[in-house]
């Protein structure tokens, strides 16, 4: 069962939130209950603070245990005063309110952190994968969860270049989970392309964390949520994670998706701040690449992202960034690489050809960011000086080819068919 409400022209009022998490939410789930909250870190729009002091409300003083985990897949950990700010949490609400809760990053980099639940046989993941991959792969996922009687996955969603659209079991896979797995079902989707997954509800990719979320023997309830963009709450779906998650999934198709007739010359999608790495600011690329016309230029503008990546930084520098078939020709010379980083460099690069050892990408990817021109040619994209970009000379231009997108990155742009 699912108690929700959403629509693409309502805002969700606190009193709705607050009845529709408890209706959905019953009491034997959390009463005298050991609980773990499983939240996004700071890449993610939706207003946590707002459902985190919901959650408190309802369950902190009848609950055994409350307590609180970033879900970072692989992103870099956060400081603990971080994750009070990205809670919403002020120092006398630690004190009192949260005083018997705990914060925990995903220690995703700490090989204790992990305990394997169990496999994906050869034909599961033959059969799972539409015949892509074949191979057997372990599933390993943060080892904590045991401690606890439920885990509470609280997340938006919305159109993912990896699963089609996140949330749900994605909190698990790859939010709290680590190993081959995390790598092997990126790379699946990357094998597939971005543009055969992003916005599409049921894909291979969400096939493979379903059956992995099947091995966890902690019960699971869900709690997503379907955001406007000035980040206000216009869906909440509480209850069976597959069943909740499906449900949000079609309201962000109607309201996380816009079509355009033809395509544009050149694109400038403005990163926000929220991402201040290309490991994450790549959405820009992913969400705006099927509107590029062939031959076109993409361009990811942030001056204020000054790394390519924290974790995977140097696995990228040495391979680059690639379509999939250069690759896929030739994956002895990156049997040293994990393939989640071989996915992320498929994804920024998009499609394209490549035959007789020459690559052919089917459009120009350029970062007007901090990253300097030589780390860009080194790393296979292009370059632009952010401060000789005028934004003003991007934005109405649409009839001359030129399309600006600003805060892109969670909207997905398509052709109409």
């Amino acid at each position: 069962m699912v108690v929700a409400k959403g629509h693409p022209d309502i805002i969700l009022t606190v009193e709705e939130v607050k009845a529709i998490v408890a209706d959905g939410t019953p009491p034997e789930l959390y009463e005298g209950k050991r609980v773990l909250v499983l939240t996004p870190d700071t890449t993610r729009t939706c207003p946590l603070p707002m459902m985190i002091r919901t959650i408190g409300d309802l369950i902190g003083n009848r609950a055994a245990t409350l307590d609180f985990m970033v879900a970072l897949g692989s992103h870099p950990p956060l400081p603990d005063q971080k994750i009070l700010e990205l809670y919403g949490i002020s120092e006398q609400q630690r004190r009192v309110k949260f005083a018997h809760s705990n914060f925990f990053n995903h220690r995703w980099d700490l090989p204790q952190t992990f305990r394997q639940i169990g496999h994906l046989d050869q034909k599961e993941v033959e059969t799972l994968s539409n015949g892509l991959l074949n191979e057997s792969i372990a599933i390993d996922i943060n080892r904590k969860i045991f401690d606890y009687d439920l885990i509470l996955i609280l997340g938006p969603v919305f159109p993912h270049e990896v699963v089609g659209f996140s949330g749900g079991a994605k909190y698990l896979f790859p939010g709290i989970s680590g190993g081959e797995f995390l790598h092997f079902f990126h790379w699946l989707g990357a094998v597939i392309t971005c543009e055969k997954t992003i916005g599409i509800k049921n894909t291979p990719v969400r096939a493979v964390i379903q059956r992995a979320m099947q091995k966890v023997n902690v019960p699971i309830h869900l709690l997503a949520m379907v955001v406007t963009r000035n980040n206000k709450l216009c869906g909440l779906y509480a209850g069976d994670v597959t069943d909740a998650w499906s449900q949000a999934a079609d309201l962000s198709d109607k309201i996380h998706i816009v079509y355009r007739d033809k395509p544009y010359r050149v694109v400038l999608g403005r990163a926000p701040e929220m991402y201040d790495e290309i490991w994450v600011a790549g959405k820009v690329m992913y969400k705006l690449e099927q509107v590029v016309a062939q031959g076109g230029r993409l361009i990811i503008y942030g001056p204020h992202i000054q790394h390519i990546s924290r974790t995977w930084g140097k696995d990228i520098e040495k391979v680059g960034y690639h379509i999939r078939d250069y690759f896929l020709a030739q994956m002895d010379r990156f049997r040293d690489i994990p393939r989640g980083v071989l996915a992320h460099s498929t994804h920024v690069r998009g499609t394209g050809s490549f035959e007789n050892g020459i690559e052919s990408p089917r459009i120009e990817v350029v970062l007007a960011t901090g990253i300097p021109p030589e780390k860009c040619r080194q790393i296979n994209l292009g370059y632009m000086n952010p401060a000789d970009i005028n934004i003003k000379d991007y934005m109405n231009k649409e009839d001359e080819g030129i399309l600006f997108v600003d805060h892109a990155g969670e909207i997905l742009y398509k052709l109409k068919k």
